[in-house]
């Protein structure tokens, strides 16, 4: 049986990251409005569209299931977001979820293009099942980059993911010059592979090649457990 979550552990690694945004200039919030997140990033203009899966209109995230984060900068513009999203893979995988388009359709035979295809060759995808959190979408603005706010987010999002869900395991869809600028770590991805999702959404003109990054839940709880104020990343 699974330890409860502590939420005093949580709210104190949590603030440790807040406060790190707010040093940075960035006041963050939480919303569960996915309508409200998709009028957010509809109008920043250099974000790529939001994916379905975060999508009310493509995808029905039930209370509880989902969440987004925005910060604004001292003048109350946005200057960066995500969102995360729990699924239930209990009986299923993520590369089986993503193949099905399920992944990114409520229905895929209502909502999804007939040339609509994604291909998961990432061989760790499926063995992450039962409760996943997907994190995803993040935008970050320009004059905002450079500074370790990557850092700052992935573990915001990972303290609020095991505080609601203690999910199984945690995963993304990371491009892949992340790779090839060697800042993956700085995104908080522990472990990757290639082949994670070869997608392509005709009606939302989506075309990705991405890896599969992953924390398995008892690095998760690991991570905030053992998290050191000390830690060197809030520092830069």
């Amino acid at each position: 049986m699974k330890s409860v979550v502590n939420p005093l552990q949580v709210s104190r690694f949590l603030r440790v990251y807040d406060d790190a945004a707010v040093q940075k200039g960035i006041n963050l919030s939480i919303g569960f409005d996915f309508n409200e997140y998709v009028s957010i990033t509809r109008v920043l203009p250099t974000k790529k569209p939001t994916y379905p899966n975060f999508r009310p209109d493509r995808s029905t995230i039930k209370p509880g299931e989902g969440y987004w984060m925005v910060g604004v900068d001292k003048n109350n513009q946005v200057a960066l977001v995500q969102a995360a999203r729990l699924y239930d893979l209990s009986h299923s995988n993520f590369a089986e979820h993503l193949e099905s388009l399920k992944a990114f359709y409520a229905d895929p035979s209502v909502h999804a293009h007939p040339q609509d295809r994604c291909t998961c060759a990432a061989p760790t995808a499926k063995k992450i099942t039962g409760k996943v959190a997907y994190h995803g979408d993040f935008w970050l603005r320009s004059d905002f980059r450079g500074q370790g706010i990557p850092t700052i987010m992935a573990a915001i999002l990972r303290g609020a993911s095991f505080a609601m869900w203690a999910p199984d395991f945690v995963c993304g869809l990371a491009e892949r010059w992340l790779l090839d600028k060697g800042v993956l770590a700085q995104y908080g991805h522990a472990h990757y592979e290639h082949g994670g999702s070869i997608l392509h959404l005709v009606d939302e003109n989506i075309v990705d090649h991405d890896l599969l990054v992953w924390l398995t839940g008892k690095e998760l709880r690991s991570l905030v457990a053992d998290h050191d104020r000390s830690d060197p990343a809030l520092a830069s």
